[in-house]
């Protein structure tokens, strides 16, 4: 049995690999009465996801302060309020937003897409989609940018960390059906990208999560208009592989050029700030 320090210096993966199995251990007795009483598959996912969700943070307060000793417990993982934090979060937000609107403005002009009229429901979509948005982004910067990447720093110089975290970050958004999983397939290169960006935000703002919870915010918020909106037809003029399979961005040569157009300037602020 594995005393508090020596887990504490024990290697990054066995580590990892005790907090998803205590996490995993801790959810699933309430994952089973969730599917039991749930019938609706939408509801239940969304239910199961929250508890989880929660769990980690609970788990990652007791990891934090009984493991490493560090009070408070997030603070380290980068949250917390601040004037930085909070200017550094509508930055974050205005970029990824702005970034998202560009690409289908520039596939616009192009004539690859048409805009189509804003939805009567647009105020309500504007709304879901920040909640959805900053949700999103909270939750996976907390568990990637926050605690995975801090676990990984512990081990590995600051490169090693950023290829194996923002790795890790696109793999694990293929824990789906193999069908789905190969349908999506297209989408690892964009994710892969979008990992390092997001750290590189971490880095420039100095270990907060606040421009990087934004940046992807943003993006999410972006879509989420654009897709649930209805707002834009592809005219089929370009084949689907450069505006992006699926209709998903990630998936296509020309949302691979903004986003390595916005790693480029990201990689720069990060080390500006170094």
């Amino acid at each position: 049995m594995f005393s508090r320090d020596r887990l504490a210096k024990s290697p990054v993966f066995l580590r990892v690999g005790i907090f998803l199995l205590t996490l995993l251990l801790c959810w699933l007795p309430f994952a089973a009465i969730l599917q039991a009483a749930i019938h609706d598959a939408n509801r239940l996912n969304i239910l199961a996801m929250s508890l989880l969700f929660v769990e980690f943070l609970v788990l990652l307060r007791v990891w934090t302060r009984r493991v490493y000793h560090q009070f408070p417990a997030f603070r380290s993982y980068g949250v917390g309020i601040s004037q930085p934090q909070g200017l550094e979060l509508l930055q974050g937000l205005a970029i990824g937003f702005i970034t998202l609107f560009a690409l289908f403005s520039i596939q616009g002009w192009l004539g690859w897409i048409v805009w189509r009229s804003p939805s009567p429901d647009l105020p309500r979509f504007v709304l879901e989609g920040a909640l959805t948005g900053l949700g999103v982004g909270f939750a996976e910067e907390l568990v990637f940018r926050g605690w995975l990447l801090q676990e990984l720093e512990r081990d590995y110089p600051p490169s090693t960390a950023l290829w194996v975290n923002s790795l890790a970050f696109a793999i694990l958004h293929f824990i789906k059906p193999w069908d789905e999983v190969w349908r999506s397939l297209p989408q690892f290169g964009g994710l892969w990208l979008l990992g390092l960006i997001l750290i590189w935000a971490k880095r420039a703002g100095q270990g907060r999560l606040g421009l990087p919870v934004g940046l992807h915010g943003g993006l999410v918020w972006g879509f989420y208009l654009i897709n649930v909106g209805q707002w834009v037809t592809y005219t089929q003029q370009v084949p689907e592989w450069v505006t992006g399979i699926n209709h998903n961005p990630l998936a296509g040569i020309m949302g691979l050029l903004v986003l390595s157009g916005l790693a480029i300037y990201m990689r720069g602020r990060s080390h500006r700030i170094a």
